[in-house]
């Protein structure tokens, strides 16, 4: 790959475009594609088939698909597991796993099934596109979204913004009747400065609420 190819993609800033869901950061992929064609108009990208389909099924894997990206005659491959939206792998059939019960915001020390449904085609296409934008990625645009970057090129946070971070934080758990110690507990820390992706930490406490 160019380096001008690498440079030019990097430099676009892409964060009002993307969507923050379950720890993971999604791209739009009109605008990944659409910005990407704008400066490069001879991309290209290819879905790989297998034995005819789009996708490759294990049965106690799961589902993959797979792109190859061409930009300026330089191809890369990239490849996405098709996920529901707990981030858990979609099989064929539907599938239950373990979870810690919540009661009222409370621990019971029970476990409980979760169940993850079975795969649609619908499923399936939308992982493609969330691939293309990853593929796309390889080459420079949105790379710093995979890194956990922010902004390109934008500052490291000052030590008075971190401390009100964690402020924040604690202040989100509590108003929702939670603990530090709870939250520390489930995510197996000794203290929520270890915590590293704090906006996942108070999605998640969110949809603890939401119930």
């Amino acid at each position: 790959m160019t380096d001008s190819i690498f440079n030019t993609l990097s430099q676009v800033n892409v964060n009002d475009k993307t969507k923050a869901k379950n720890k993971l950061t999604y791209l739009s992929w009109p605008f990944a594609w659409g910005e990407t064609k704008k400066r490069f108009p001879d991309a290209s990208y290819t879905v790989d088939l297998y034995d005819g389909k789009p996708y490759l099924y294990d049965e106690h894997l799961g589902y993959l698909v797979s792109t190859v990206v061409t930009i300026d005659g330089k191809s890369l491959p990239m490849s996405l597991p098709v996920m529901d939206g707990a981030n858990n792998a979609m099989k064929s059939d539907r599938y239950s796993y373990k979870v810690i019960e919540w009661v009222n915001r409370q621990k019971t020390g029970n476990m409980i099934d979760k169940w993850v449904e079975p795969a649609t085609m619908f499923d399936i296409n939308k992982t493609m596109m969330r691939c293309l934008v990853k593929n796309i990625a390889m080459f420079g645009l949105g790379l710093y979204i995979y890194a956990g970057e922010d902004i390109p090129e934008e500052p490291q946070l000052s030590s008075e913004d971190i401390d009100k971070m964690y402020m924040d934080l604690q202040a989100h758990i509590e108003a929702n009747g939670f603990t530090a110690q709870q939250i520390c507990e489930t995510y197996q820390v000794q203290s929520l400065r270890e915590l590293t992706d704090v906006k996942a930490v108070i999605n998640q406490i969110n949809e603890w609420v939401k119930g």
